[in-house]
């Protein structure tokens, strides 16, 4: 991340905040790990040496990783949604996030390891459920309202009617 970046995302970690954004690094494009600081002192949940912060971009957004302690916990109110362009995609972020100790929720929404809500939104999805007709977009937002991981097929299936 460029440190001289105007505005970026500060996420909350309680000490693994290198190790989320080392995750989030290899799974997304345009996504990399950049400066490493470490604490020049003692502070509340850390020693002298400990990371205290690392910037880091995920597709594109800067964010900075701090690891303030155990206190604050990521919840749904905050999550990242990330387009995808077919299932294939949509299979290998969600498995990628769920598969290292992430868990499923509903409607395209999951959680990595470390407590953050993904929307993992195929455009098919979007598309279907703002489409102008309102009976093809019911159709497609009611299919969604039943899974988990969102499957393109049942989606456009049920668009169709």
């Amino acid at each position: 991340m460029d440190t001289q970046a105007k505005m970026a995302i500060c996420l909350w970690y309680n000490g693994d905040a290198e190790d989320a954004a080392r995750f989030y690094a290899k799974t997304f494009p345009d996504s990399s790990v950049g400066a490493v600081f470490r604490a020049p002192g003692d502070y509340p949940s850390g020693k002298t040496g400990d990371v205290l912060t690392v910037e880091f971009t995920v597709m594109g957004i800067p964010c900075i990783g701090l690891n303030g302690g155990p206190e604050f916990k990521h919840n749904e109110s905050f999550s990242f949604q990330v387009a995808t362009a077919d299932q294939a995609e949509t299979d290998r972020y969600w498995s990628a996030i769920v598969g290292n100790g992430g868990q499923e929720s509903v409607c395209g929404w999951c959680k990595d390891k470390w407590g953050l809500s993904w929307q993992i939104t195929p455009t098919a999805l979007t598309k279907a459920v703002s489409d102008p007709d309102s009976a093809a977009a019911k159709r497609a937002f009611d299919a969604m309202m039943g899974m988990k991981k969102i499957d393109i097929a049942a989606i456009e299936a049920a668009h169709r009617g």
